[in-house]
């Protein structure tokens, strides 16, 4: 079946206001009452639009259904200032690099920070990830043909990503085989300010964000937007470009999610919001097990079963805070990049003729961190009604390692001595607050008890209040 989703590029996932008012005037035109966004952070029309005069788009950016080539440019813009960030890549750094794009890279690129976690950092041809080094980025190459992703033996200076990434396009038609050979090739003609490497990548493992909802950062808010069919109603973007401007916002941030965030609404009129919020009845606080997902567009099979296995995991009362799920269909082409994946196998083709149950593959990631890119099979071949089970068993085996998602350290002979030491763990989310090290998330100092917190404390990584930590013992080595 042909499908009609045409996909309108918005680099970065970094939409302006002007063109968002922009993709609604298109969208009426073309009689829809709603848009959806894409996995690579993209507005998808579902609408049979090849007879349309293409001045219908204007300036926008459009890439049909039977086109090849072209991609979105993936960043973790929408993660600044409200999740964890290496020191030297804010807002305004983000949108200088991407202006720098000036070109629409065929290939996949992505330019993330290592230390979020809403943005997957290796899901393009060309992962430049932040290091320590300001205005330094690692580079993970994965070209067409490529059967594993390798590191580039440089670090590449903030300016000189967009010129390094349409080189390597342009080198495709020589067809590198290996990382030496595309450096080389790269470094022949391109003059740039690279860097040796001398610290490798460190990317820190953090459980998957809760993003949805009104939050408070510093004297502002940050919205974060989720409709369930990913099925954004016009009449309600229209009126939110109003309260935007209103509020003086400039841009939304799409995520990778199929969803948005909406930063930098100011405290006098987070009443407004809410009341706004309220009018078209929209509901901010989805279960944890609904935000969590990666499912193809246009896969109605995959949408079923993520809602079966949402319903079952429901009833069951099962957490899986931290956890990420795709539900796809088996290709020879691996790409995942959530904790766990639910894999359907096609039908054998000598049977194609009759009906035979689906089977499923289930799979999660290294320690739970699909930032390791190395996958374990977990089942193989399974029916459907097998698969909550099979993902309860998952979900408890992820919360028995929380906290031990560290790198493999060869065993020592010495001796460790351990002491106990009391911590207070948040019974949300687990994550411990420790007196030694305090909160630098929340500007706590090492050595502030857990009584001499003010009382409006919260967990750094879920906002539960203080009344939900516990306290705990805790084993420590002693040197």
């Amino acid at each position: 079946m042909k499908s009609n989703l045409h996909r309108i590029i918005v680099k970065g996932g970094v939409l302006s206001l002007g063109d968002l008012r922009e993709i609604i005037e298109v969208a009426e035109s073309l009689d829809l009452d709603t848009v959806s966004f894409g996995s690579r952070q993209d507005v998808v029309l579902a609408k049979q639009i090849e007879e349309v005069n293409e001045k219908t788009f204007g300036k926008l950016n459009i890439i049909k259904s039977n086109q090849t080539g072209n991609d979105n440019i993936v960043s973790s813009y929408v993660s600044s200032d409200i999740f964890p960030n290496t020191y030297w890549l804010t807002a305004n750094k983000y949108l200088y690099v991407l202006e720098s794009f000036r070109h629409q890279p065929n290939l996949k690129v992505n330019i993330t920070d290592p230390k979020q976690g809403l943005v997957p950092l290796f899901t393009g041809n060309l992962n430049f990830i932040a290091s320590e080094q300001e205005d330094y980025w690692f580079l993970y190459v994965k070209l067409p043909g490529w059967e594993e992703q390798v590191e580039y033996p440089a670090l590449i200076y903030s300016w000189d990503l967009a010129k390094v990434a349409q080189k390597i396009e342009e080198l495709l038609v020589e067809e590198p085989d290996s990382i030496d050979m595309l450096f080389a090739l790269v470094s022949e003609s391109v003059s740039d300010n690279n860097r040796t490497i001398q610290e490798p990548l460190k990317i820190p493992f953090r459980p998957f964000p809760y993003y949805e909802g009104m939050n408070k950062v510093g004297d502002e808010y940050w919205l974060g937007l989720y409709w369930r069919n990913n099925k954004y109603d016009i009449k309600f973007l229209k009126a939110m470009c109003d309260l935007c401007a209103e509020c003086r916002i400039g841009k939304i941030s799409l995520t990778p999610w199929k969803s948005f965030i909406v930063k930098g609404i100011p405290m006098a009129y987070k009443l407004q919001w809410e009341k706004f919020l309220g009018r078209f009845g929209i509901n901010v606080r989805h279960s944890l097990l609904e935000l969590n997902w990666h499912i193809p567009l246009d896969n109605a099979d995959a949408r079923n079963t993520k809602t079966f296995l949402v319903r079952s995991l429901d009833q069951n009362d099962i957490s899986t805070y931290g956890l990420t799920f795709s539900v796809l269909d088996y290709t020879k082409e691996k790409d995942y990049f959530t904790s766990i994946v639910i894999e359907k196998n096609p039908a054998p083709k000598e049977v194609e003729s009759i009906i035979i149950r689906d089977t499923y593959n289930v799979l999660y990631a290294k320690h739970f961190d699909p930032n390791t890119r190395t996958y374990i099979a977990h089942v193989q071949d399974v029916d459907k009604v097998e698969l909550p089970g099979l993902l309860m068993e998952l979900s408890k085996k992820y919360f028995e390692e929380l906290g031990t998602q560290i790198e493999d350290v060869k065993p020592s002979n010495k001796t460790v001595e351990k002491t106990a030491v009391k911590v207070h763990q948040c019974q949300e989310c687990l994550t411990v607050y420790d007196a030694t090290i305090g909160d630098d998330l929340q500007g706590v100092v090492a050595g502030t008890e857990f009584k001499d917190l003010p009382d409006d404390y919260v967990c750094s990584m879920c906002e539960a209040p203080k009344s939900s930590f516990e306290t705990k013992a805790l084993e420590k080595e002693v040197s």
